[in-house]
């Protein structure tokens, strides 16, 4: 098994190298890498979150290895924490030996406490005073005042102690925990900085130097920062829950304190308060990750957006529109003549927007029903919703409560949808509803008529600017009806069936894959040319993976562009040598999922919500729509080919899991993002 799948885990924690790998290239704009730097930071977060919880979990117990690889969770977590012992290393090693003295040289600086001037010390003990010291809680513990609960991820010191205390008891450790509500990195005034500078100082530093003032009376000895990462997964029993919200909110609180996964410590903190530290924590040296910086790299992100600093950022860009779109016409007037494709971050989310504002405003729509996974707070979209449930239209909303750290927010958002009057749905415990769908009944003339959005991202207005995803309108009458028994299956629990537009998980998108895939394979032992690609974020569905093995034998050419995770093995000899995997890292997050077999000629296209993950096929509720067009499948293809052909920003998978990144050499130079960003974006200063 281990020699036809890569392992899942492992081929994440590549990705986030590649991550990584952005904020170290000297060709990306300084505070880009910056803002990189922080991303692969957050990603780690996450991984350490999730999955090696999840891991540690299955080792605890003792269980079976997992997945089509069938690596030994023991084996797995060694291999994890080789990678990331060096990703860490490399990230402060990038961040002190490189960026932090470049931003220093750009006029970005974070200044040392040993390098603070007067007016610099006088400034910060006054802050320390008025806005840190009323919001901090110092402690210290005995037996009687046992070690206070540590919050997920929260900046915590640990500081050694000597003398007695106000009640005449000896003291050796106390704690100091910063608030979340306390910035992590402030900005000194202009007074107080070189002139055209912007200094910075942490909120570490800070506290560090000022530490001994929060313990009046005894003789503070050493102040060391940590930072402890929990276990985020959430569990909710498929039969046992009966009111998913309330169980959910349980899980949310619960999750704050979970099981503790990794610890990272400062550097300089002396290997007997490490060891107190790992054994409260209960975690062993193979969870603890020493820092020379800040533990928690990602809050330097609020530095990468200095408006007066454009030259160490990437250039502002308008966002296009589709020709047809360039009219003052109304949305609905535009769909009755032709369905429009949308290729964000390139060309614009606004006729989005204003498809759902729209029809909220319009006396004509009696009905809007819509998919929401993430949102993002102040959403338009969301705000359309309430309008138009207030205005007395039948709005019906299928929320995932389910979405990975937007639980919290998906309760709040269902409240208010709830009070406007809308229809609110959950999706169902167990098949995440994924699907990106929106569905408005208009009276036009004596007739109704649906028309629909579909994408392959979020309803997220702030992730559109981000994330490249498809986006899909239309009143096409087969479109609108198949997007009506989609809404059917989600609110009444029936199998969208007879479809003759879509395709869906969990019931109809996995088959039809696999059997286009095999369609190909048989195309090609008869001699006919035959090829698939996907462009998607992961894959590890391993009947999909054997069956792309199998076309690959046969001689079907099949082009993977992956993000993330791949479980598929390219290029190996009387396996795969047909098959070619790469993953395209920059600007903007790689988010589209889009499916093409060339099918003798008469090419397929689908775009989707889907990845060709197993929950992706049999776990969760997923849309997937045919493109018919001719236009619009020559756009796709277009779009394709220029990833194929990347060369800047693209990473080769080998067969042993490495990633080799590609490089233009002698010959022609080709970035997909940058090309699209010529030819569908306007790359100039965006008006306010």
């Amino acid at each position: 098994m281990h020699d036809l799948y890569i392992n899942r885990e492992l081929s994440l924690l590549e990705f986030h190298k590649r991550v990584l790998a952005q904020a170290q290239d000297s060709h990306v704009p300084l505070l880009e890498r910056l803002r990189f730097l922080c991303i692969s930071c957050t990603n780690l977060d996450e991984f350490f979150e999730i999955r090696v919880a999840g891991l540690k979990q299955r080792m605890e117990i003792g269980a079976p290895a997992q997945g089509p690889d069938k690596v030994p969770a023991e084996d797995v977590f060694r291999e994890l924490r080789v990678g990331a012992v060096s990703m860490v290393k490399q990230q402060y090693q990038l961040l002190n030996d490189e960026l932090l003295p470049q931003l220093a040289d750009a006029g970005v600086r974070f200044i040392h406490s040993k390098d603070w001037s007067e007016e610099q010390h006088a400034w910060l003990e006054d802050y320390f005073d008025e806005q840190v010291v009323p919001i901090l809680t110092p402690l210290t513990f005995d037996p009687s005042r046992p070690f206070p609960r540590v919050l997920n991820k929260s900046l915590n010191f640990i500081v050694r102690l000597h003398g007695k205390d106000a009640f005449g008891r000896r003291r050796h450790r106390g704690m100091v925990q910063a608030p979340r509500s306390l910035p992590r990195v402030i900005q000194l005034p202009n007074s107080i900085s070189k002139p055209g500078e912007h200094s910075f100082v942490f909120l570490s530093s800070i506290i560090r130097v000022h530490v001994a003032r929060l313990f009046p009376g005894l003789e503070v000895d050493g102040c060391y920062q940590f930072r402890v990462t929990r276990n985020s997964n959430l569990y909710v029993d498929d039969e046992e829950v009966s009111d998913l919200v309330r169980a959910l909110e349980g899980q949310l609180e619960a999750s704050r304190y979970g099981a503790a996964v990794r610890i990272e410590i400062g550097h300089e903190c002396p290997d007997d308060l490490r060891e107190f530290l790992l054994n409260h924590f209960e975690l062993g040296d193979d969870d603890t990750y020493m820092v020379d910086g800040p533990v928690n790299l990602n809050r330097l992100a609020t530095v990468c957006d200095l408006d007066d600093r454009p030259e160490l950022l990437y250039a502002p860009f308008t966002q296009g529109l589709p020709e047809e779109l360039c009219s003052s016409e109304n949305i609905f007037t535009i769909l009755d003549k032709k369905n429009v494709l949308l290729h964000h971050p390139y060309q614009s989310f606004a006729p989005v927007i204003d498809f759902i504002g729209t029809a909220a405003a319009d006396p004509d729509v009696l009905a809007i029903k819509q998919t929401l996974y993430r949102t993002g707070p102040a959403s338009p979209v969301v705000d359309h919703l309430v309008t138009a449930a207030r205005s007395g239209k039948e709005v019906t909303v299928v929320i995932e409560l389910m979405a990975r750290f937007d639980e919290a927010a998906n309760i709040s958002l269902a409240n208010r949808l709830h009070e406007a009057g809308a229809h609110v749905v959950y999706g169902l415990v167990g098949f995440k509803t994924h699907a990106k769908m929106t569905l408005v009944v208009r009276r036009k003339e004596d007739k109704l008529v649906r028309y629909v959005h579909l994408g392959t991202g979020n309803y997220h207005h702030a992730t559109t600017s981000v994330y490249t995803d498809y986006g899909y309108l239309s009143s096409s009458s087969r479109l609108g009806e198949d997007v009506h028994k989609l809404f059917l299956q989600l609110t009444s629990l029936t199998e969208a069936s007879n479809m003759s537009r879509m395709l869906a998980s969990p019931f109809s998108l996995f088959d039809a894959l696999l059997a286009k895939i095999q369609r190909e394979t048989s195309n090609a032992k008869d001699g006919k040319p035959a090829r698939v690609i996907a462009k998607v974020n992961s894959l590890n569905e391993p009947q999909l993976i054997d069956a792309l093995y199998e076309a690959s034998q046969a001689g079907v050419q099949v082009d993977l562009i992956l993000r993330g995770i791949c479980s598929l093995r390219p290029g190996v000899k009387g396996l795969s040598e047909n098959i070619h995997v790469r993953s395209v890292v920059g600007r903007f997050l790689e988010h589209s999922r889009v499916y093409y077999f060339l099918n003798d000629g008469k090419e397929e296209f689908y775009c989707s919500s889907a990845d060709l993950m197993y929950r992706n096929m049999f776990r969760r509720n997923e849309s997937c729509f045919e493109i018919r067009q001719k236009r619009m499948k020559d756009q796709i293809r277009r779009d394709l080919e220029l990833f194929l052909a990347d060369n800047c920003q693209a990473w080769e998978l080998k067969g042993d899991g490495s990633y080799k990144r590609l490089s233009p050499g002698k010959g022609d130079r080709v970035c997909a993002q940058e090309s699209f960003l010529e030819n569908l974006a306007s790359p100039k200063l965006i008006q306010d």
